[in-house]
C-alpha cells in the first residue's frame, strides 16, 4: 500500500496547464510577429504596409477611399494599365530628433501598394483622382451604357 497515492483534484489540472501552455504559445507568436516586419515582394517594391481601403458604388461611379494618413501627395501615385487599377506610394519615416528618445514606434513606414481590377463598364479615360487630410479618392465614373436605369411598370 505504500506505492498508491490518494489522488487530490486541486494538485493537477490539465485545463490549467492547456491554459498556461496556450499563452505561452500566444506570447511566442507575439514575440515573434513584433522581430520581423511584415515585407512583402511586389513587382520589385518591397511593399511594408498595406493602407485600409474602402470601395463603394453609386449610380454613376464607383469610388475607392485609401486611408494613407501622413503620406505627401508627391508620394503618392495612381495608375490604369491593362484594366487594373494600381496605387503605390511611400510613407517616410521621421527623422529623429536629438534629445528624443522613443519608447514605442507601432507604425510602419515605407513603400504600399494596392491593386483593383477593374469593373465592366468603367470609363477609364474619365478617372480622377484627389488627396486631401490623408484620404485618397479615386473617382471611376461608368459609361453611359453601365449605368443603372429605373424604368416604370405600370401594374394592370
Amino acid at each position: 500500500m505504500r506505492n498508491l497515492v490518494r489522488w487530490d483534484p486541486f494538485r493537477w489540472d490539465p485545463f490549467r496547464e492547456i491554459e498556461r501552455e496556450m499563452e505561452d504559445l500566444s506570447n511566442r507568436f507575439s514575440r515573434l510577429l513584433t522581430r520581423w516586419p511584415f515585407r512583402e515582394e511586389r513587382e520589385g517594391l518591397t511593399v511594408q504596409w498595406t493602407p485600409s481601403v474602402d470601395i463603394s458604388e453609386s449610380d454613376s461611379e464607383f469610388l475607392i477611399k485609401a486611408e494613407i494618413p501622413e503620406v505627401d501627395k508627391k508620394d503618392v501615385k495612381v495608375t490604369v494599365q491593362d484594366g487594373t487599377l494600381t496605387i503605390q506610394g511611400e510613407r517616410r519615416q521621421e527623422k529623429e530628433e536629438k534629445g528624443v528618445k522613443y519608447h514605442r514606434v507601432e507604425r510602419t513606414y515605407g513603400a504600399f501598394m494596392r491593386s483593383f481590377d477593374l469593373p465592366d463598364g468603367v470609363d477609364e479615360e474619365k478617372l480622377r483622382a484627389e488627396f486631401k487630410d490623408g484620404m485618397l479618392l479615386v473617382h471611376l465614373p461608368k459609361t453611359e451604357k453601365a449605368k443603372t436605369k429605373v424604368i416604370d411598370v405600370k401594374v394592370e
